[in-house]
């Protein structure tokens, strides 16, 4: 039983981004999020629950989530209830009907074998199977939306911090022996101890080490990269 985030396009039907992870946890939206807007182009909102990923109790407060989603000019509009969700609900119960018995008959026994799969499923889905409101495929009900100029979406563009917006970044001192945290391992780094940096975990397990937060500056200063040697997605 592994959860599933999914995007869905609300006015197509279009699935922008689907995935399967460990577990529901931050690192995963930022691993999807920016999936889709690569493909995609960055949407004017989100609609959303509340979860504690999207919506903080404390007034004006926006989560960790939201401040990267901000970053780019895109807002979050939260539902009531599931069922004000309706459209991807509906896409959940279509994927739970169809793919378990789908991993089953292609012997498929990894998240990272099915999530293959999941692409090139969702790729059909979107071009071929036939909406029962919209009385077309997704994709068709999107490229005549965009030939109709009824289209809000912004173009995607990838700046020098993206890469770094979409990671979960702590702020680190430099130790006295001249090394920072990096999951399990301490690295060596060229700083100043007692320097503070800031690191980004990112969804791939890979650690980059700032040496200011995103924002502040005209680039990044990257002063570390580590590659996760298993090569697979970490949280």
């Amino acid at each position: 039983m592994f959860p599933m985030i999914e995007l869905v396009d609300d006015c197509s039907r279009v699935i922008t981004a689907v995935n399967l992870y460990p577990r529901e946890c931050l690192l995963a939206y930022l691993d999807i999020l920016p999936q889709a807007f690569e493909r995609y182009g960055f949407p004017l909102a989100l609609y959303v629950d509340y979860h504690s990923i999207f919506f903080t109790q404390v007034p004006d407060h926006l989560t960790y989530l939201a401040q990267a989603l901000h970053f780019y000019d895109v807002s979050l509009r939260y539902a009531p209830t599931p069922q004000a969700k309706g459209k991807v609900e509906r896409q959940h119960q279509f994927w739970q009907s169809r793919l378990p018995s789908y991993c089953l008959a292609e012997s498929i026994r990894s998240i990272e074998v099915a999530n293959e799969h999941l692409e090139l499923l969702c790729q059909h889905h979107n071009r071929h199977e036939i909406h029962r409101e919209l009385q077309m495929a997704p994709q068709e009900a999107w490229d005549r939306a965009l030939g109709e100029g009824r289209c809000a979406l912004r173009p995607f563009h990838r700046d020098r911090w993206w890469p770094y917006l979409w990671s979960v970044r702590t702020a680190v001192k430099v130790a006295i022996d001249g090394t920072v945290p990096a999951g399990t391992q301490r690295l060596k780094i060229s700083a100043t101890p007692g320097t503070r940096l800031i690191r980004c975990e990112h969804p791939d397990g890979s650690f980059t080490f700032l040496a200011k937060p995103p924002g502040q500056g005209a680039k990044p200063i990257v002063l570390l990269r580590y590659e996760n040697s298993s090569g697979r997605w970490n949280v």
